[in-house]
């Protein structure tokens, strides 16, 4: 058993294991947007003219499952699971920024503007990580 969670954790690499924590959040949040709508929505007010809430729950559901995807692809691969977690997560930062300033309809959208904001940057920050080379006892990964 030990041996085989070491061998799938060597297979996913830190930047797939970072793909399956956020591509997990992503998909559990847009489920939760789609079952059971976040009651606030003044900060999203610009996303929802576009769009309706059930509309970005699915996005962030598809952004979820892209990245759980590209996780256990080569390196090479698995940007689009980091671009997708990046977009989604970036445009409700962007909506939350804009309706506390300059809108002024979301008196506390800057603080949710920066937890979406750091929560997609991760990606960016990931997205230029190498993985480590493997130990001498360990073969080499596919890349």
């Amino acid at each position: 058993m030990r041996a085989a969670a070491r061998r799938l954790t060597r297979r996913l690499g830190r930047r797939g294991a970072v793909l399956t924590l956020k591509g997990t959040m992503a998909l559990v949040y847009g489920s939760g947007q789609v079952v059971q709508p976040t009651g606030d929505r003044q900060g999203l007010a610009l996303l929802l003219k576009l769009r309706p809430l059930e509309f970005w729950g699915w996005a962030w559901i598809a952004a979820g499952v892209t990245a759980l995807v590209c996780a256990w692809l080569p390196r090479r691969g698995d940007w689009p699971g980091f671009l997708a977690v990046w977009l989604i997560a970036s445009s409700w930062a962007m909506a939350y920024l804009v309706s506390w300033w300059p809108l002024g309809a979301s008196p506390r959208g800057w603080v949710v503007a920066v937890l979406f904001g750091a929560f997609g940057a991760v990606c960016l920050v990931a997205i230029g990580w190498d993985e480590p080379p493997p130990a001498r006892s360990e073969p080499p990964r596919e890349t």
